[in-house]
């Protein structure tokens, strides 16, 4: 069976941005037979998401993920379709996922290390198991039930970085579905805000490259900031740190400003801004969704409700 499939050739380093001539897409052939316990997939999805710049270091900076080889196949969350199984649970036909998924049109893997999808749940969207009812949808519900410490009725005002994005867009909704009052975005085009307040619910969005970011936020925000959803780091992060308020709460998600840079993760605040974070007795704890995978059958049955009552824009 001949195969095209993804393979990265990694000479990036901790500094610079990935170019295309970092990657590499070549044919290949498969074997025709599978042993006991192995299916053969199609791939219908892949998830390219940011946490990947970290994996082409050779330290990727986390214990939970490994560095992507040289000349072998990059992997992340993916989704296929059975073709022939020889393994017990999974038959022809049926959908599974793994976040260790080959990038190759066709693979044959362990299919104890798959897991059987419901596209009942999502209504048929498959993908949204990459999203909103997947990997991405439970860092942002748990990241706002376990992080944020919202509370309904308590008049709390959240901001989400990167708002526009997979997570971030979830995020803000999930806020205010657990009950904060006000919901503000920060993303980087006019359409993105326009998409986070028209279609999202967000309260307000502000366009980073407009404007004075600080003075928006006040005028936003003008309780200050309770919860905020980071996904970026850096100057933007530093800006609404510097107007959350006393016993207030970040979740963070992600530092995608700083990925391309050779820094520890999660990264140093600067020392005036780590000095608000400390009187003002703000958590800033690191988030890793795998820690709460006891969680993520009853977490990803919500987020499926949510998306099928229309709660939830995805």
């Amino acid at each position: 069976i001949l195969i095209n499939f993804f393979d990265f050739k990694i000479i990036l380093g901790k500094n610079g941005v990935p170019v295309a001539e970092n990657f590499r897409l070549e044919q290949s052939t498969i074997a025709d037979t599978i042993q006991a316990g192995q299916v053969r997939v199609r791939t219908l999805y892949l998830s390219v998401d940011p946490y990947m710049r970290c994996r082409m270091n050779e330290d990727t900076g986390s214990d939970y993920l490994l560095p992507w080889q040289l000349s072998e196949v990059a992997d992340g969350g993916g989704i296929g379709v059975v073709e022939e199984s020889k393994h017990d649970n999974l038959a022809k036909g049926d959908f599974v996922t793994s976040f260790n998924w080959p990038w190759q049109t066709v693979a044959i893997l362990d299919g104890s290390l798959l897991q059987k999808l419901v596209p009942q749940l999502v209504s048929g969207h498959l993908s949204y198991f990459l999203g909103a009812a997947g990997i991405t949808g439970l860092t942002a519900l748990l990241g706002v039930k376990e992080k944020g410490h919202v509370a309904e009725g308590a008049n709390q005002t959240m901001v989400v970085s990167g708002a526009a994005g997979a997570c971030g867009s979830l995020a803000g909704q999930i806020g205010r579905l657990e009950g904060c009052s006000r919901v503000v975005g920060i993303a980087g085009t006019d359409e993105k805000c326009s998409i986070l307040v028209q279609e999202m619910g967000f309260d307000a969005a502000i366009n980073y490259k407009k404007g004075n970011v600080a003075d928006q936020l006040r005028e936003l925000c003008p309780g200050g900031v309770d919860v905020y959803f980071d996904n970026v780091g850096g100057d933007i992060s530093d800006t609404v740190i510097s107007q959350m308020n006393q016993n207030s709460h970040i979740i963070l998600c992600g530092q995608i400003s700083q990925y391309n840079k050779d820094v520890p993760y999660p990264p140093p605040l600067p020392p005036d801004i780590e000095k608000i974070q400390k009187e003002r007795n703000i958590t800033r704890e690191r988030f890793l969704v795998l820690n709460y995978m006891d969680k993520q059958e009853a977490s990803v049955l919500q987020l499926c409700q949510w998306i099928q009552e229309g709660k939830l824009k995805v």
